[in-house]
Formats: C-alpha cells, structure tokens, sequence
C-alpha cells in the first residue's frame, strides 16, 4: 500500500478518535472536567465525615446527645441564613471567588471540628462550615453555568450530580474504614474533608479562568419576587426537595428499622442503591432529556417520588427490603430527571445581572426542603407512618401539578432542554 493510500485511512482514524473522546467527554471543556473532579473530591471527603458528625462529636468528643445534634443544626441553620446573602455577592465579584471563599469557610470549618474540645469550639467551627455550605451551592452552580454554553448546561449539571453521588458513596465506605479506630480516625477523617476543600480551592485558582461579569443590576431580590414563574418554581423545589431528599434521606432509615424490621445492615444497601442507580442513570437521563419539555421532567421526578411514597406505605405489608430498594431507586431516577433540568432553567430564567440571586433564592429552597423533613415529619412518623407517607406523596403531587401549570408562565426558548450543537453524540 503506498503512501497516498495510507494517509486518507490516517486521517479517518483521527477524526473517529476524535469523535470518539467529543462523545466520552460530553462536550464540556478540560476546564470544566476539572471542576467536576474537585467536586468529586469535596464529596469525597464529605461523604466520609457526613454518617458521623453526630457519633464523632457525642462518641469522641463526650458533648451530650442532645448538644451534639444542635452543633450540627447549626450548620444547616448557618446555610439558611447565608445562601441569599450569597446572591448579591455572587452577582458582584462573580462565582470563581465565591466559590473559593466557601471552599475556604468549609475548610477552616472542618478542620475547627476535628480539634474541638469544648462545644463552644465546636459551635463556632460549625458556623464557619454552614457559612461555607449556604454560599458554596449557589456559587458552584453560577460558576457551572458560567463555564458551559446554554446547550450544554444540563450535562454538565449531570456530570456534577455524578461525581458527587460517586464522591459520597465511596467517601461513606472509606470513612467507615478509618472511624474504626475511634477518636484519632474521627479526627482524620475531618482534616481530610478540610484537605478535599483546600484542594478544590487550589484547582479554582489554578484552572479556572477569571471571567468577565455582567453589571450587577442594583433593584436584586425585589426583581426576583417579582418574578412569579420564578417563585412558583422555588415553590415546587421546596416541595420536591423535602420529599425526594428529606424524607428518604431522615425518614425512611428509622421507619425501615423500628416500623417494619428491616437491619440496619440492610438499611445501608437501599441508600447505596439510590447512590448507584443516580450514578447509573444521570447522564443517560440528561441526554434523554435534549429537546424535551422541561416541566414534563420534573411532572414525571414528581410523579416517581407519589409511587415511591406510596411503596414505602406496602413495606409494612411484606417483602419490606425488597419494596424499599424499588422505592429507593424510583427516588433515584427521579433525582436524575428533576436535577437535569432545574438548574439550567433557573440560568435561563435569570437576568444575567441576577444569576447570582436567582441561584441563591433555589439554595435557599433548598435548606428550606431539608428542613421541613427532619423537622416536621419526624414528629408525624412518631404518631402515624401511613400519614406521613401519604402526607409525602400528596406533596409531590402538588409539586407536579404545579410544575405543569407553570409552564404557560415561562419563555419559549425556556421551556425545553436545548439539543447540544457541539457534540451530537
């Protein structure tokens, strides 16, 4: 074969390599992948502290029940207050500082944990980590928009989904490994969560490129409660969060095991079937998703979750392991439709001047959802597991009916998930 015969076959071998690695990388730039394994690091270490925060601060450090449980409150309560303050200082210095500055908070946070003798140690230490994760989702998520076009913004929202679930789920069986060895594993444990921050924090200010920002424009927040579509949908997060998240995250382990005697052995591997099934499924999801309607994905997450309560209600009939590990992965799959499709409508429901806002009003929704859960239905699961299963599915069944009146509210170019024009793959 002489040589002109061989280089059209070169050739057509480059471009199927080519091809090849646009498809594997879904399109998103090698900045962007970078990000996506500094948020599987943070997972990587959150997920090996986040089952025993509570034994670590009541086991290890000797607070009381009681005390330990309400240090940890203050982290979530610190994000509450934080994620809309987060907004306006997104919008004005941009989502790569922001995103660092949390990375920083959570770190000195952790690494507050790790040596807190005292709970007043501790309870500072667990503001700084809340102030951390209040501003950390929203900032995340503006810098994830900022780094991808419009068409690709739903993959590499799911890339991110990913990487985190596969982040925490490994996390969770390696901090097991290391909490065996008591007070000096607990400590390790919580510095390495720090080291994942600083080092997510290393890659930002390594790769990330500054990016120019558009003018904040200065009426913020009364723009964004004026926006009915918009808080509408805040409305309908609250609700999906507060099921899909709350309730099978705090309320399904101790109905499994006090209501229908299921181990606690066994408890471990529904979760993991929600974790492996979202790490399956996400980006199958996503890319089921181009060109499709919006509010039909979260209508059809909502619709899942009103089945999946409802199965939680037949574990108490038989079978009970097998029922909640279909329930658990129905959550799942609808996890994967419904975070496909919020975050990029949200962006493009945003002024540009506002992203940052708008961002920090979902993360708001958001702590809000987590909330009501623990706090709420714990005390309705006290007096009546079928009421609050059933409670669950009629609050996702408002959530997907909502989801579909809205979208007569919502702009045109909004209202599907755009097909990729880079990468058809």
């Amino acid at each position: 074969m002489n040589q002109a015969t061989r280089a059209p076959t070169r050739g057509a071998r480059l471009r199927r390599t080519r091809r090849l690695l646009g498809s594997a990388s879904l399109g998103l730039s090698r900045e962007l992948w970078l990000v996506e394994i500094g948020i599987f690091l943070n997972m990587l270490g959150y997920g090996a502290v986040l089952p025993f925060e509570i034994i670590y601060l009541h086991n290890g450090r000797g607070f009381s029940l009681g005390v330990a449980g309400l240090i940890i409150g203050v982290v979530t309560g610190a994000a509450i207050v934080v994620a809309p303050l987060a907004g306006p200082l997104i919008d004005r210095f941009g989502a790569r500082p922001l995103t660092a500055g949390a990375g920083i908070a959570l770190a000195a946070g952790y690494t507050g944990l790790a040596f807190a003798h005292v709970p007043a140690e501790a309870f500072a230490s667990a503001v700084l980590a809340g102030v951390g994760n209040g501003a950390m989702n929203p900032s995340q998520s503006a810098l994830m928009a900022t780094l991808s076009s419009s068409d690709l913004r739903h993959r590499a929202t799911a890339v991110s989904r990913v990487a985190g679930n596969a982040g925490i789920g490994i996390g969770g069986a390696l901090g097991g490994l290391i909490a065996a060895y008591g007070l000096s594993g607990f400590v390790v444990l919580f510095l390495a969560n720090a080291v994942t921050y600083v080092l997510f924090v290393g890659v930002l200010l390594a790769v990330v490129r500054k990016v120019a920002r558009p003018e904040p424009i200065q009426a913020g927040y009364r723009l964004v409660l004026r926006d009915r579509p918009f808080i509408r949908l805040a409305a309908v997060h609250v609700a999906v969060i507060a099921v899909g998240w709350g309730v099978f995250t705090w309320l399904v382990p101790p109905f499994a095991r006090n209501d229908v005697g299921v181990s606690t052995r066994l408890i471990g591997l529904i979760l993991l079937a929600n974790a492996a099934t979202v790490t399956l499924a996400q980006i199958p999801v996503a890319r089921l998703a181009e060109g499709r309607r919006r509010v039909v994905m979260i209508a059809l997450a909502a619709a899942l979750l009103v089945v999946a309560s409802s199965l939680v209600l037949l574990a108490q009939v038989g079978a009970a392991f097998a029922v909640l590990v279909a329930a658990s992965v129905m959550v799942a799959v609808g996890e994967c439709l419904y975070t496909t499709v919020l975050t990029p409508l949200v962006v493009d429901l945003a002024p540009e001047g506002l992203r940052g806002r708008y961002l920090a009003s979902m993360g708001f929704a958001w702590w809000i959802g987590l909330t009501i859960a623990p706090t709420f239905g714990a005390m309705l699961l006290s007096v009546s597991p079928t009421a609050t299963f059933a409670a669950a599915a009629a609050l996702a069944a408002g959530a997907g009916i909502s989801s579909l009146r809205l979208e007569r509210r919502l702009p045109d170019a909004a209202r599907r998930t755009p097909r990729p024009a880079r990468v058809r793959a």
